[in-house]
């Protein structure tokens, strides 16, 4: 995904499967997601170790993603869980495949 296939997206890192949850927003989830990956920005991810992307969706616009990540930061931690579950059951990586 190079600059033309940046799109906005709302996504969940995981410290590992089952274990910490950080529910985020971007315009660009390729180099969101490598920050995570190595520990950068220093915030709740970073001290939680929240770096394996394990859920994503991409929208259109922003304010489309913006809406998303609101409304699942507000779940409870089981709903986010069934969220991740559904689409990948056995909490994957899924960065690999945004970079291949």
């Amino acid at each position: 995904m190079g600059q033309e296939g940046r799109q906005a997206a709302a996504y969940i890192v995981a410290s590992g499967r089952g274990r910490t949850l950080y529910v985020g927003v971007t315009s660009d989830l390729v180099r969101r997601v490598g920050e995570h990956r190595v520990g950068a920005g220093g915030g709740f991810a970073a001290r939680y170790g929240c770096r394996v992307l394990v859920w994503f969706e991409l929208y259109g616009g922003m304010d489309e993603a913006i809406l998303r990540e609101k409304q699942v930061k507000g779940w409870l931690r089981a709903r986010k869980i069934t969220l991740i579950v559904a689409g990948n059951p056995f909490w994957e990586d899924l960065y690999p495949g945004l970079v291949e």
